[in-house]
């Protein structure tokens, strides 16, 4: 794989994607420029979907390779009363 071909790191292209979005919600910016950075927005956005799910297939391998760990969906809300009723 080449250099020009790597995948971006995911936490520079996640805070350039925070600024952008920053910077548009301030409104300020002449609307060719707003375009310009929504376009960019959604390929940083599409890059950092494409990292963390490289990075959960990843996760998926190691766990089917050692056969013992098995998969649980987590349920944010279920943890949330759990920890309420405590």
């Amino acid at each position: 794989m080449s250099k020009a071909k790597r995948t971006p790191d995911f936490e520079k292209s996640l805070a350039e994607l925070e600024a952008i979005v920053e910077k548009l919600e301030t409104g300020d910016l002449p609307i060719e420029e707003s375009l310009k950075s929504f376009e960019k927005g959604i390929a940083l956005t599409r890059d950092c979907q494409g990292a963390l799910d490289a990075a959960q297939a990843r996760v998926d391998i190691l766990l089917k390779r050692d056969g013992a760990a098995s998969l649980e969906r987590f349920d944010a809300d279920e943890d949330d009363e759990a920890a309420q009723d405590e």
